[in-house]
């Protein structure tokens, strides 16, 4: 009898013929992160340019707006002169038969051919408003010695050669017609060193006319191709000066900002008092006190749904709520004399308006007090617990100030959002122009149910709704600029405070 055993080969098997190798898998070149690395910092790069090319567009825009610029006085075809300051220009191209039309003009035929067909048009601005000027028009261009650009209180800029000043008395002689005398005497005049009282200055226009200017309707005038850098230093910081520190003019086309940047300040001051204490308090009853469930959960899904809710729906919410319901029963209870037609609270104003904004920025608030609260170590509040402190002396004295720097942190979200809505405020209490301020020396110092200016509806209405857009073309950019600077030094000052509550609290032993 045989006896079998099988026995198990260590050997590896060999491949069978006609198939290859199963190749060793190798790391997906994903799982090492390389590629989300460099996409993520693309993403970032490419963020940062959108922001640094829109922030340079505005400021160099907005920072050019009143650099004064040379006279130019441009002779066309028809014989017409145009005195002016040249604002832009853009190129264009000409069709083939335009160009044909031009060969009676050999010189500019010849510099267009040159061109490939392209020409230019150029914009300038004169006493009668903003004109398109084609090359093609044009005979000759000069700078005159002494243009003259005039601001008016009333009427816009003037433009013409200085040809006289009238005195206010008819039986003195008038002065010198020659240019530079005459600009000499009005210096001397607005300084105040000569005893002779003027009435007028008379310029010469373009077309051999006259133009006489009452001198208590001028706000600036300066020779502009006789200015040196000082001069045109001292004519730039002027008109700075006069746009932040007086009111609009002319139909906003000229002046300065001065009670939209107030209406802009008291207004995100109030807003800022109202969303502060009523977030907090929210977040604490939602972190502190609320116990886990269905509707703990339902408010914090409104919140946050609250904060994708479109800022006219806030608006809304604030004419028929604020203004109608609120404050028809305030002027119901307090001011039935001056009722209906001089309501107090129930029209639109500074209190409605903050009010509104604090409800729109309110959801900003509660998530990131929340977060702050969060983020208190809870030994804290167990070693307080245990040296017999009470749950409120515990939020009091542990909690809240630890949590400070982050309440500041939905205080500056706040303010950067709150600052730059206009959409809301244009139902509950903005205006296009405001003879009276929000805060004043009369009593009560602080108006409330006045409505104001603010520097977001001021740029919508250069922008929309001014009678002369181009004329207010620069001052967009230069409002624009001024908002943002605004905003980033209220975003600033809460930074700084948030900075040395920190140091404060956060950092210290309790």
């Amino acid at each position: 009898m045989s006896v079998t055993f099988l026995v198990e080969s260590t050997a590896p098997p060999r491949p069978k013929p006609g198939r290859s190798r199963r190749a060793r898998a190798r790391t997906s070149l994903l799982a090492h992160g390389e590629p989300l690395v460099w996409l993520n910092g693309g993403a970032l790069a490419l963020a940062l340019a959108m922001i640094v090319g829109m922030l340079s567009l505005i400021f160099g825009q907005g920072i050019s707006t009143f650099w004064p610029q040379p006279l130019y006085a441009i002779h066309t075809l028809d014989g017409e002169v145009r005195l002016g300051e040249l604002t832009r220009a853009e190129v264009f191209q000409l069709s083939a038969d335009e160009l044909e039309s031009l060969r009676q003009r050999p010189a500019l035929h010849a510099r267009l051919v040159a061109a490939g067909g392209s020409t230019r048009r150029t914009q300038m601005r004169t006493a009668d408003g903003f004109v398109w000027i084609d090359d093609r028009t044009v005979t000759k261009v000069e700078k005159p010695e002494w243009g003259l650009v005039v601001e008016r209180r009333e009427g816009g800029r003037c433009y013409g050669v200085p040809a006289t000043l009238l005195p206010a008395d008819d039986s003195t002689k008038p002065s010198s017609s020659e240019p530079g005398a005459v600009w000499r005497t009005f210096t001397a005049w607005r300084r105040g060193t000569t005893d002779i009282a003027y009435r007028g200055l008379v310029l010469k226009t373009p077309d051999d006319n006259t133009l006489e200017v009452p001198l208590a309707n001028v706000v600036r005038a300066y020779p502009a191709n006789q200015l040196n850098l000082a001069g045109q230093l001292g004519v730039y910081a002027s008109r700075w000066w006069e746009f932040l520190s007086t009111a609009p003019r002319d139909a906003n086309t000229e002046g300065g900002v001065f009670p939209a940047i107030v209406g802009t300040v008291v207004m995100t001051f109030f807003m800022s008092l109202a969303v502060v204490p009523l977030g907090v308090l929210a977040a604490l009853y939602l972190r502190e006190y609320a116990k886990p469930g269905l509707l703990v959960s339902l408010v914090r899904i409104a919140v946050n749904n609250l904060a994708g809710v479109p800022s006219i729906v806030f608006g809304v919410f604030g004419l028929g709520f604020f203004c109608y319901a609120m404050g028809a029963s305030l002027d119901q209870l307090f001011f039935a004399d001056r009722l209906p037609s001089q309501p107090t609270f129930g029209k639109g104003g500074l209190l409605w308006s903050a009010l509104t904004l604090a409800l729109l920025t309110l959801p900003v608030v509660i998530v990131a007090t929340e977060e702050a609260l969060a983020a208190v170590p809870g030994s804290m509040r167990e070693g307080s617990y245990a040296c017999g402190a009470s749950k409120w002396q515990t939020i009091r004295r542990i909690v809240l100030p630890r949590a400070l720097p982050g309440v500041m942190t939905g205080l500056i979200l706040a303010l950067a959002r709150g600052a730059g809505e206009v959409a809301p405020l244009m139902l509950v209490g903005v205006t296009n122009l405001a003879f009276e301020l929000p805060i004043d020396g009369t009593w009560p110092l602080v108006h409330l149910d006045r409505k104001f200016m603010h520097l977001g509806f001021h740029i919508y209405g250069l922008g929309y709704q001014s009678p002369n857009s181009e004329a207010t073309r620069s001052l967009v950019y230069t409002t624009t600029f001024l908002l943002i600077a605004l905003v980033g030094v209220l975003n600033l000052s809460a930074v700084w405070l948030r900075s040395r509550l920190r140091k404060r609290y956060a950092l210290s032993k309790f």
